[in-house]
């Protein structure tokens, strides 16, 4: 059984699904009218929503015979979590090799005041 991270960011690597959750993040929206971007079949669609669903990323609710989809955005906090981290280790490189190259210009700045 795999973790619920490694569902989101297995649900997010398709870029239907992402479209589907672009979609969604502007309101709820039934499967016929997820699917009309689509060149694919309902059915594709529908498989689409169920890995979502899995994910935690969408919810199903129950209007009469329709039964509209709307985003829970939960799981994204989950992710943007986890990449926090990286991008504070990036920031961190970054700040290195700014400093670098600081030292470098200021090093070769007498130079080329000789020059």
């Amino acid at each position: 059984m795999a973790d619920r991270l490694s569902e989101v960011f297995a649900a997010l690597a398709d870029p239907t699904r992402r479209a589907i959750l672009a979609r969604l993040s502007e309101g709820e929206a039934t499967v016929n009218e997820l699917a009309k971007p689509f060149p694919v079949s309902l059915q594709a669609i529908s498989k689409h929503l169920k890995v979502l669903e899995r994910a935690g990323l969408i919810v199903r609710g129950r209007d009469a015979q329709w039964r509209p989809c709307r985003l829970d955005p939960e799981p994204l906090r989950e992710v943007a979590t986890f990449v926090e981290q990286y991008r504070r280790f990036w920031d961190e490189r970054y700040a290195t090799l700014d400093t670098y190259l600081r030292d470098l210009r200021d090093q070769s700045a007498p130079e080329r005041e000789t020059e």
